[in-house]
């Protein structure tokens, strides 16, 4: 987690607002219209929904806004690793009492894990043993 005392006075993000930060996050600084075009179809809602949700979440401190084109630009606050690290650490501690093993046990069980997905788990397992080690 970001030890920058600022990135932790931004409120948690709603749901639609992570699909609106995912959009950032994978195109990097966007216009309404263009995250607009990305989620339409997924949401159903209209540009000037999206349009006023961006403004909130310009107040609230989750994206940035380049204000010196006719059309803003916005830009994440949040990178997307700091975001997953603080929701992942809010459903932790909500969900499983604060324990991880809990928290992989219950994600590992799920049936939709792939044989990639386990492998990659493995090698991470893997590098954490050698780290404790040394």
């Amino acid at each position: 987690m970001s030890t920058n005392p600022n990135l932790q006075k931004i409120p948690k993000p709603s749901e639609g607002e992570l699909r609106i930060l995912r959009v950032l996050w994978e195109r990097g600084p966007s216009t309404v219209r263009e995250v607009f075009e990305q989620l339409e179809t997924e949401t159903g809602v209209g540009y000037t929904t999206f349009l006023k949700l961006m403004q909130i979440m310009h107040e609230k401190g989750l994206v940035t806004r380049d204000e010196t084109a006719r059309s803003h630009v916005y830009s994440a606050v949040l990178t997307r690793d700091t975001a997953q690290k603080r929701l992942l650490t809010d459903l932790k501690n909500a969900v499983f009492g604060g324990s991880t093993r809990q928290l992989v046990l219950q994600i590992l069980s799920d049936a939709r894990t792939s044989k990639e997905e386990i492998d990659e788990i493995r090698a991470v397992l893997a590098q954490l043993d050698k780290e404790t080690i040394t």
